[in-house]
């Protein structure tokens, strides 16, 4: 399992961002602004974008599991990786 930063063509995980949030519109406006992690495991299982909202207060935009991939801690490992 490895957790690394996508920094461009953030709209390939566009399926799995609509999981989070339903609305295309929605994620355009935090998506370029915002961090982007992807959490791999033998695949994509688990994308999260984060938003820098100033004094020092970052917030979780979006995180999102892949359906088959529910349910096994991914999402749990996404934030303890968050918050190190």
């Amino acid at each position: 399992m490895r957790i690394y930063e996508i920094k461009e063509n953030k709209k390939q995980f566009l399926s799995l961002l609509l999981l989070a949030d339903e609305q295309e519109d929605m994620i355009d406006r935090y998506l370029e602004r915002g961090r982007m992690l992807v959490l791999e495991d033998e695949g994509v299982a688990c994308e999260c974008v984060i938003t820098d909202e100033g004094d020092g207060i970052l917030e979780i935009k979006n995180l999102a599991t892949a359906p088959e991939r529910q349910g096994k801690g991914y999402a749990r490992a996404m934030i303890e990786y968050l918050c190190t």
